[in-house]
């Protein structure tokens, strides 16, 4: 008999379904407060989506993500969603990150990592690139929102899918897919 362990999923090389979620602490944010995950302890679930302002499939996305948030999240509801930025050029900083909130008016926490470190934890490689957490705080989906990057031609919605199984106490009938987007930029690691 062959015993073998799984390390990863089958597109993200960090976690799989079922794998406790990393948890960011004190992370800026565009409303000028600091955020962690355990700030959301009385949510049911967190969707979270790393993102940036330079990507133009994540600027694409923009609106998905607002309408998702009115959808599931909201102050006083079960859900919430939260995008993580962890490109460090210019035009993905603080400064051009609060701009652009207020532009678009977003309904969710945009908060930033500059030391990519969030984003590394959960083997995140693109933006838009969205996570699942559950209750009990393990990764429930991972992957992208849905099946193109149009949103007039979109047949498929994956994370959607996802979260009204995840509120039905179910497992998502399909907990993982390939996120598409821009590549995070991340930095080099210095030896």
């Amino acid at each position: 008999m062959l015993v073998g362990f799984v390390n990863a999923g089958e597109f993200n090389k960090k976690l799989n379904i079922g794998d406790p979620a990393p948890a960011w602490e004190n992370l800026p944010g565009v409303d000028g407060k600091t955020h962690s995950l355990s700030d959301l302890k009385g949510k049911d679930a967190v969707i979270l989506v790393f993102t940036c302002n330079s990507c133009p499939i994540a600027v694409a996305y923009e609106d998905r993500i607002i309408a998702l948030t009115k959808k599931y999240a909201g102050p006083e509801g079960k859900v919430a969603v939260v995008a993580i930025n962890v490109n460090v050029i210019p035009q993905d900083k603080l400064p051009a990150m609060t701009q652009r909130a207020k532009e678009k008016g977003y309904n969710f926490p945009y908060l930033i990592d500059e030391s990519q470190k969030i984003a590394k934890d959960y083997g995140a490689n693109y933006t838009p690139e969205f996570f699942v957490i559950d209750k009990d705080r393990k990764i429930a989906y991972m992957g992208a929102m849905d099946d193109t990057n149009q949103a007039e031609n979109v047949k498929v919605r994956f994370l959607e899918s996802a979260m009204d199984a995840i509120a039905k106490g179910a497992k998502p009938d399909k907990g993982e897919t390939l996120g598409r987007g821009c590549m995070i930029r991340y930095l080099k690691d210095k030896k």
